[in-house]
């Protein structure tokens, strides 16, 4: 258990290594890594992306804007930015041409108005950054219709015990490393991470699908942005599949339907009760 003097430090370091890094990364929601599909591959196990045509969403922790662009792709009609860190500058220069379609909110999630009666509340690839989300998750609950659905992704504990064994000790030392530092760090750690990707498609390696599905298809600069992201943050968690459920089922959630993407994640889908 955190105490909640802790939870508030890392919270704010947190927010602070995101608002560095996407300044840093500012330039690489492009190709692969930006379309749309790979929003749509994300959720669409669990319901038909083609349910976000005409809707209302929110995004919570937008970053540099790429799923902002994905949803507004996909149909969405209205997005609800928020992005508590340095980055939301970013945000709003990737973003310039959808400034029609979109709110932004230079917020926490916690703070997201509980008053839009919203079709979704979207948020990838932060709550397992926010050491405490129950604050979040309640915001969302309130920000979306009766009926409205709450989507998550998630890093999973399992199919991740050996990368955790490994990654884990080295994180104690990358997560306090200035950000210059560690941005040498990444690019130097790229090559030999590109190798074994490389490899993958060849050989039974541990995380071949995470790497033959998604890594393979990434730049260099993307690849470097990646370790970057794996090293820097100053909490992340990793969500076991009953932690998942009692996540959004504490904040209210019912229906909770989960997809174990690629063996090493989860997207959640969750409804507010009507």
């Amino acid at each position: 258990m955190i105490e909640t003097s802790d939870r508030d430090t890392l919270a704010s370091r947190t927010v602070r290594d995101f608002g560095e890094q996407w300044q840093t990364f500012h330039d690489i929601d492009s190709g692969y890594y930006a379309d749309s599909d790979l929003l749509r591959e994300m959720i669409a196990p669990l319901f038909p992306p083609e349910e976000l045509r005409g809707c209302r969403v929110a995004d919570i922790g937008s970053g540099s804007g790429r799923i902002v662009r994905m949803l507004v792709a996909l149909g969405a009609s209205h997005v609800i930015a928020v992005e508590p860190s340095s980055a939301f500058e970013v945000l709003e220069a990737n973003t310039v041409d959808l400034r029609d379609q979109v709110t932004y909110l230079n917020v926490r999630g916690e703070d997201l108005p509980g008053d839009k009666a919203l079709d979704f509340v979207f948020s990838i690839g932060v709550i397992h950054h926010i050491p405490d989300p129950a604050p979040t998750l309640l915001a969302a609950y309130d920000a979306l219709r009766p009926g409205g659905r709450v989507v998550l992704w998630l890093y999973g504990r399992e199919g991740n015990e050996l990368y955790l064994a490994i990654v884990r000790p080295i994180r104690l030392i990358t997560s306090r490393l200035p950000p210059g530092f560690l941005l040498l760090l990444s690019r130097a750690l790229a090559l030999p991470l590109a190798v074994y990707v490389r490899a993958c498609a060849w050989l039974p390696l541990p995380l071949r699908n995470y790497a033959r599905s998604h890594l393979l298809k990434l730049t260099r600069r993307q690849l470097v942005a990646t370790i970057y992201d794996q090293l820097k943050p100053a909490y992340a968690k990793y969500y076991a599949h009953e932690e998942a459920v009692s996540l959004v089922e504490s904040a209210g959630f019912t229906d909770a339907r989960l997809h174990h993407r690629h063996g090493y994640s989860w997207t959640v889908v969750a409804v507010k009760p009507e």
